[in-house]
């Protein structure tokens, strides 16, 4: 591998740190909502546990799906560059609205779909920046995508331990509008560093920006808003929603492998497999918000003791916090083994560290499950979440993480912000999914007695354990397929 001119070394890394950042505060205003919004709909809005995980599905589903829209969008008519400011205002709007929304659930569907529109333009085209500063140096890249994703993790594990806290002390409102803080914060850090980024982005970036173009952006964005709380206010819509985006990805897919060369189809065709598996991935990474944070609620003791010894109380809503700890303090030791593996030319596969992950994932809920042997009352040990979510968080930084890298990887350049949008259009459809797995825990209110939920949330982890070794079987048997198509199709274009 060549090596890179000092100059060149640190010009990356400040435009990267520079795009680092600005994630870290998007994540912050993200997972301050993530913490509680479940938890709202239930004790605050009236919710069910069925109508709330269904809710919830709908809006993660479209936050994901609306990256397709906006990478297509930052690729073709605002530019890369000038989509993450502007996404990221559009998110301040969001958090601030649902600071006010006061229970009104008209108010609260309409604060979700504001989200949704600034996080489709946001998340794509960030993460598409990342890909531009590093293109053609893979090493680095998985190096770079894994420290990418420690800053998601700085980010909600802040907004985490925070949001719920404000909420225990001054109530829901206030802990909604620290998310809508954090991403002024952001915004205003990321206008002051936009310098070293100069250079970097899609071909509409280096155009002079009409007005015209973004009045209709901004038009546009507000009858998606309308379109959008619709959607989340109707399960029927939303299942549809999620099939029709099912379908689409295939199409794209199938359609981008047509039109590429015979290199770039191999390269596509190994990222449609890894694609798959991502989806499988992200049907477990949903049950943080759903299933995990109400077993949190209704059957893990929330003092938390070390050898006997009192340490603090935990509020349901900030054990989520523990996979974004885990991620921080795994994150650098996996983007050293992979920069010192690399260097040895001994790096594993993609797909290899795929079937890794999901091993670790599937120990993670075994975990989870096992707790109900210990637990007391029908309560259970916080360690049971500390090291359940260690394995989980292990496996999310070995597929999750990696999935960005993946795209990047075998994605030719003139198709990156499109099919990254394509990628997280797929991760969208799990997310409901996850919703849909996480209602087999739901239970139906009036339900107090917390030896009947433990039963019904270990009951369940323990099925995702048994899928997540499925999920490591399938991987595993795909490496020597994916080795080939790889070695035949990566970097392709």
């Amino acid at each position: 591998m060549d090596q890179l001119p000092a100059q060149s070394r640190d010009r990356r890394s400040r435009s990267f740190y520079t795009l680092f950042l600005i994630e870290a505060w998007e994540r912050f205003g993200y997972y301050s909502m993530a913490s509680l919004l479940v938890l709202y709909m239930v004790q605050q809005a009236g919710f069910d546990d069925a109508q709330a995980n269904l809710a919830w599905g709908a809006f993660t589903a479209l936050v994901y799906s609306a990256s397709a829209f906006g990478g297509w969008l930052g690729d073709n008519v605002l530019g890369t560059r000038r989509a993450v400011p502007v996404g990221a205002a559009v998110l301040t709007i969001g958090y601030g609205l649902l600071a006010l929304a006061s229970a009104d659930v008209q108010r609260l569907y309409a604060a979700m779909a504001v989200i949704v529109i600034g996080n489709g333009l946001f998340k794509a085209n960030a993460a598409n920046m990342v890909r531009r500063i590093y293109e053609g140096d893979n090493t680095r890249l998985d190096a770079a995508f894994t420290l990418y994703y420690m800053a998601v993790n700085i980010g909600s594990t802040a907004s985490i331990l925070l949001a719920p806290w404000i909420k225990d002390r001054w109530g829901w409102n206030a802990a909604f509008a620290v998310g809508a803080a954090g991403l002024l914060l952001g915004l205003a850090n990321f206008l002051w560093m936009a310098r070293t980024l100069d250079g970097i982005g899609s071909d509409a970036d280096r155009q002079p920006l009409r007005t015209s173009r973004l009045l209709r952006v901004l038009l546009g964005s507000v009858l998606c808003v309308v379109i959008v709380a619709f959607v989340i206010r109707h399960p029927a819509i939303a299942r549809a929603f999620v099939q029709f985006a099912a379908v689409a990805v295939l199409a794209i897919f199938g359609w981008m492998i047509t039109r590429g060369s015979s290199s770039e189809r191999a390269g596509m065709v190994a990222a449609l497999i890894l694609v798959a598996e991502s989806v499988l991935f992200f049907i477990f990474y949903q049950q943080m918000s759903t299933s995990l944070t109400l077993f949190a609620l209704r059957n893990v003791d929330p003092a938390q003791t070390l050898f006997g010894i009192h340490l603090f109380i935990w509020s349901p809503g900030q054990y989520q916090a523990l996979n974004a700890i885990w991620i921080m303090l795994l994150s650098p030791l996996l983007a050293w083994a992979y920069t010192a593996l690399g260097e040895r030319g001994r790096d594993l596969p993609i797909a290899a560290k795929f079937a890794i992950g999901f091993a670790a994932v599937a120990a993670g809920f075994f975990i989870f499950a096992s707790s109900a042997t210990g637990a007391i009352e029908g309560k259970v040990s916080s360690w049971y979440m500390i090291w359940g979510y260690g394995f989980y968080s292990l496996g999310e930084l070995l597929v999750g993480a990696l999935g960005l890298a993946m795209i990047s990887r075998y994605i030719p350049l003139r198709m990156s912000g499109f099919m990254m949008g394509a990628y997280f259009i797929a991760i969208g459809v799990s997310q409901y999914l996850g919703s849909l797995v996480a209602n087999i825990a739901s239970l139906p209110q009036g339900i107090v007695d917390p030896m009947h939920s433990l039963t019904i949330y270990t009951g369940l982890f323990q099925k995702l354990g048994v899928l997540a070794l499925f999920g490591m079987l399938v991987a595993t048997s795909l490496v020597p397929l994916l080795r080939r198509l790889s070695a035949r199709g990566a970097n392709a274009g």
